[in-house]
C-alpha cells in the first residue's frame, strides 16, 4: 500500500488549495479514504472523510463550508479541496487508508 499526498504550500489568508492523495497497492474503489491533520503543538485530527463510491462525504465542524473531499476512482487518488484558509489552518495533512498512512504535505497559512 502506498499513499502519496501533494499540493500543500505557501498561501495567503483567503487563499486556496487542492490535495491530492494518490494511492496504489490496494482495490481503491472498495474503502473508504480520510484526510488527517496536525497542527504545530495540536493533536492530529479528522478533517474529513468520504466512502468508496464517493456519494458520502463528511467534514469536520472546524472546517464546514470551507474544505471539502471528492475520489476519482478511475485515476485512485482522493482530493481535500481547501478555501478560504486561515492560519489556523496552518498543518501537516495526511491521508489514511486500511490502515496506512502517506507522508503528508504541509501546508502554512501566512500573509
Amino acid at each position: 500500500v502506498q499513499l502519496v499526498e501533494s499540493g500543500g504550500g505557501l498561501v495567503q489568508p483567503g487563499g486556496s488549495l487542492r490535495l491530492s492523495c494518490a494511492a496504489s497497492g490496494f482495490t481503491f474503489s472498495s474503502y473508504p479514504m480520510r484526510w488527517y491533520r496536525q497542527g504545530p503543538g495540536k493533536e492530529r485530527e479528522v478533517v474529513a472523510s468520504i466512502s468508496n463510491s464517493g456519494y458520502t462525504t463528511n467534514v469536520a465542524d472546524s472546517v464546514k463550508g470551507r474544505f471539502s473531499i471528492s475520489r476519482d476512482n478511475a485515476r485512485n487518488t482522493v482530493y481535500l479541496q481547501l478555501n478560504s484558509l486561515k492560519p489556523g489552518d496552518k498543518a501537516h495533512y495526511y491521508c489514511a487508508a486500511k490502515g496506512y498512512w502517506g507522508q503528508g504535505t504541509q501546508v502554512t497559512v501566512s500573509s
